[in-house]
């Protein structure tokens, strides 16, 4: 199940009159190699039950769902892995975990009603799905990341030559010979590229190669392919899958930047000419909650975003609409998280993105605070005006 199947699945999860845990761990070792989210796992759990009437239906419950993360924890979390996120309610037959290549910022233990999923979403979007072509003329290798980490290469192979001695027209000859074996071989890597990108619906492509097969390999892709390059560099075939990360997920990021501040700006710009756009958080979640929103702006930094005003029109009107924006039938009660983000900040960054994926809409996380922060840290575009 790829990862936005996951985020997909999690957000059909309606709220429940039991404890829905979300919990994500930061599972990197220390200098000594000592895990310590164990810890942190024991004390907050016990902090959270003990908020739970003892012998209580719902105290038991959470008490079955810590026995069933802690085997989890001890037994079936990869070593390898940097982060995980679990989300459990024994009541409603709920538990998946997410384990993550990408570290988890911070601890965090999330109990509501249901699935915490913003953690996860802003993971989605700081490790996103791209594909990097690590081209060479004598064989190039096309790689799929996502989360930080490898989820699938394919290898193309290329057709290897011998340098001649000779002079005159038979090196003439054997120039041309070579041209076309490399003209073969990158048009095997475009049509490979090509059906990876359907197949894993790639919004992003990072070329990768030297001086020579580069500009061949540009030559040859299709406009649907080359709009969306969003950079190409020199890296050495033999690069391992580490160096690739590392050195594409930066140029990604960068690109993400100079893209951010042009959305933001089409998003008011739309909403200023009373067109396809909207912004602050009332008026988006009522334009969520009616399946308007193509793609939901939120701030990356949980502190920016306010929360719903009292006697807001359109708050009114989206909470009579959407029965989670009511009291809950469980309390959140959240550990780990920033302590400039309340309780109600923290359950509308969860409503914003559980239904921006129950509706089809992108989300993205803008990474500069300053740049929704006039708007409350919410806006969007439209599909179409109410």
């Amino acid at each position: 199940m790829t990862s936005n199947e996951q985020l997909d699945r999690l957000a059909t999860f309606e709220p429940v009159p039991y404890p829905v845990v979300s919990l994500y761990l930061n599972t990197q070792p220390d200098g000594r190699g000592k895990d310590h989210f164990h810890t942190f796992v024991r004390k907050e759990f016990k902090a959270r039950s003990e908020t739970f009437a003892p012998n209580s239906p719902d105290r038991e419950r959470l008490e079955r769902d810590l026995e069933r993360i802690t085997a989890f924890l001890e037994n079936e979390l990869t070593p390898s892995a940097n982060g995980v996120a679990i989300f459990a309610c024994s009541a409603a037959d709920l538990f998946e975990t997410v384990q993550l290549s990408a570290p988890v910022e911070r601890h965090w233990l999330y109990i509501g009603d249901q699935p915490h999923l913003y953690p996860l979403a802003r993971l989605e979007s700081q490790y996103p799905r791209y594909a990097v072509v690590l081209a060479d003329t004598n064989g190039s290798r096309i790689f799929v990341f996502a989360r930080g980490e490898k989820v699938r290469s394919r290898d193309v192979p290329g057709t290897k030559t011998r340098r001649t001695t000779q002079g005159g027209w038979s090196q003439a000859r054997f120039q041309r010979h070579v041209e076309n074996f490399h003209l073969h071989h990158v048009k095997d890597v475009v049509d490979a590229l090509d059906e990876i990108v359907r197949r894993d619906a790639i919004e992003h492509i990072v070329l990768a190669g030297d001086d020579v097969v580069l500009p061949l390999l540009k030559d040859q892709l299709p406009k649907h392919l080359t709009e969306k390059v969003v950079d190409e560099m020199h890296l050495p075939a033999t690069a391992d899958e580490s160096e690739v990360i590392a050195a594409t997920l930066g140029a990604l990021r960068k690109t993400t930047a100079r893209t951010d501040s042009e959305k933001v700006d089409a998003a008011v710009g739309a909403y200023r000419a009373g067109g396809l756009g909207v912004v602050g958080p009332a008026e988006t979640v009522l334009a969520l909650t009616n399946g308007q929103v193509d793609e939901l702006f939120v701030t990356a930094t949980l502190g920016e975003l306010q929360g719903l005003p009292d006697g807001h029109p359109a708050a009114d009107l989206a909470i009579a609409n959407d029965a989670s924006l009511v009291e809950p039938a469980v309390d959140p009660i959240a550990a780990g998280e920033p302590a400039d983000a309340s309780p109600d900040v923290v359950r509308l960054a969860d409503e914003l993105v559980t239904k921006a994926r129950q509706t089809g809409a992108r989300v993205t996380f803008i990474e500069d605070p300053e740049l929704l922060k006039p708007y409350g840290g919410v806006a969007a575009t439209l599909r179409y005006r109410a």
